[in-house]
């Protein structure tokens, strides 16, 4: 979906009168937003466009966490797959274990003295979200089929035992 096909339905369930007001902007601002840029139609660059373009310029992806937060949720990037083979599976599967056993011991650590500080509390966010990344890789390979092959091996080595 283009931004302003997003902005487009955004400002059809609410007032758009509201919107400008509250923004501070002309209500033709709003209502420009919805339509294709002014490189192919006769829209203005929105703030979706221009998000996307900070991001872009900067490689700084906290500014779509900062975002992901204000809206009281989190961002995880989706992650390259890079266990392009079913025989990664296993790997893969550790990788996720041990991350998650990471991520116990920073809480463990940090909680020992019945007390968690912010830097330890931000030690606990910063493994917590690698787990969630490593996870969602995971489940991304899954879901493109490259363990889609070990049901067939797994077949192939029960039927070899009868």
């Amino acid at each position: 979906m283009e931004s302003h096909e997003l902005l487009h339905e955004v400002i059809a369930k609410a007032s758009a009168k509201q919107i400008a007001a509250d923004l501070g902007l002309s209500l033709s601002m709003i209502y420009k937003w919805a339509e294709p840029d002014e490189g192919t139609g006769s829209g203005a660059a929105n703030p979706l466009d221009r998000i996307e373009a900070l991001v872009r310029t900067t490689g700084d992806l906290r500014v779509i966490q900062w975002l992901c937060e204000r809206a009281g949720g989190f961002f995880i990037q989706n992650p390259k797959s890079h266990w392009p083979h079913p025989h990664f599976l296993i790997p893969a599967t550790n990788h996720i274990v041990q991350e998650f056993a990471d991520l116990l011991a920073v809480i463990a650590n940090a909680a020992a003295d019945n007390l968690i500080s912010k830097s330890e509390s931000r030690c606990i966010r910063d493994r917590w979200e690698e787990l969630k990344t490593v996870t969602e890789g995971f489940v991304r390979c899954c879901e493109e089929g490259n363990f889609a092959h070990l049901a067939e091996i797994a077949g192939n080595a029960a039927t070899q035992k009868k």
